[in-house]
């Protein structure tokens, strides 16, 4: 019992670093767990990995979101946390619109987190928005990427076989989805009128 309790808080830590430094793959990380969670035949292993992983990935986004709110641009360059600011300034758009429905989707879009909680702290979005609204997106995540570690675990018998699949799957999804984006922005880009056209004389 007690070696898995530590294999829990190696997780949140794992997760908590991964989202404060995103180099990280968390989401293998979350998966990989909940696949030999599988295995135990237990499904409240199963709720603990995703409670912790959440967990994890909520203390991570608020030491990162404070950082930024303290910080501010300089520290996030300094970091390299902040690399494509034309997207930040769009995003800083659609945040101040409808904050809670972004800050709930950036955390399952590959690449989305970073510039959202970016746009969040440069905004000035409140500590009480934040707060409130990463607990349900952090809890999605978690959930969204244990499922995948299940079903990882349910095709393959062995457990490591299982943890394998999961982060492989992981992989290629974030891949594929980090490319149709770019491809989607490049081509918005390419097919977007010039800022200002010729007067007629």
């Amino acid at each position: 019992m007690m070696s898995y309790l530590g294999a829990l808080f190696w997780l949140f830590g794992v997760v908590a670093f991964g989202a404060i430094i995103p180099i990280v793959p968390t989401g293998a990380a979350v998966s990989g767990a909940a696949a030999l969670a599988f295995h135990e035949h237990h499904p409240i292993t199963i709720a603990l990995v995703i409670l912790f992983g959440a967990a994890g990935a909520y203390c991570g986004d608020l030491v990162m979101y404070a950082m930024c709110r303290l910080g501010g641009e300089q520290l996030a360059r300094r970091l390299r946390w902040l690399r494509d600011e034309e997207h930040l300034a769009a995003v800083k758009v659609r945040l101040e619109k409808s904050p809670v429905p972004v800050l709930l989707v950036s955390r399952l879009i590959p690449g989305g987190r970073v510039p959202v909680l970016l746009a969040a702290a440069f905004v000035g979005l409140s500590w009480r928005i934040f707060i409130v609204a990463n607990m349900p997106a952090c809890a999605l995540w978690a959930g969204v990427y244990a499922g995948i570690g299940v079903a990882g675990g349910s095709i393959f018998p062995r457990p490591w076989e299982g943890v394998v699949a999961a982060v492989i799957l992981i992989l290629v999804v974030n891949q594929t989805v980090s490319f149709i984006t770019k491809r989607r922005e490049a081509r918005a880009a390419d097919t977007s009128p010039s800022d200002a056209s010729p007067s007629e004389a």
